[in-house]
């Protein structure tokens, strides 16, 4: 029991204390400091909103990414085919290249917009906090069956 109220307590300041991210330019800041995807991705396991969007907008990323590069890559790889070897260019493997690179520009884009929409999210499940005497707390007295007792909040 005493290490299930140590878990919670933990959890609690570390949510408590969470500061708001900033996406400037395609990157997450947090008090100034780049996040990279993982430490954001810790970082908004508290709202599980935010964490599916950000992970659907990485997701995009990744997929997009692998398609343009497959589509360069065979493109570029025909092209070098063609001018070493007497074979006729363009084949049908610079014609699926192009074809990669134009069904990757539609998987890439919203991407940013998506990554701003679950920092959005995030900060403003971040509860506003309070400022009393330089530090973030609430003292409240509670009554219920057990009795009377105190109540503070990070």
């Amino acid at each position: 029991m005493k290490q299930f109220f140590l878990i919670v307590a933990i959890l609690g300041f570390s949510i408590s204390f969470a500061q708001k991210l900033e996406y400037t330019n395609g990157k997450i800041y947090q008090d100034g400091e780049q996040l990279s995807s993982f430490e954001t991705k810790t970082l908004m396991k508290t709202d599980l909103k935010a964490l599916h969007l950000f992970k659907k907008a990485k997701t995009k990323e990744s997929l997009g990414g692998f398609l343009l590069g497959l589509g360069i890559g065979g493109t570029a790889a025909d092209l070098v085919k063609g001018l070493v070897s007497n074979e006729k260019y363009p084949t049908v493997i610079s014609y699926a290249g192009v074809g990669l690179m134009a069904i990757s520009i539609p998987i890439l884009s919203g991407r940013k917009k998506m990554v701003q929409n679950s920092v959005d999210i995030y900060n403003s499940g971040l509860q506003e906090q309070k400022k009393t005497l330089g530090d973030n707390f609430e003292l409240n007295i509670v009554n219920n069956s057990n009795g009377v007792g105190l109540r503070i909040n990070f």
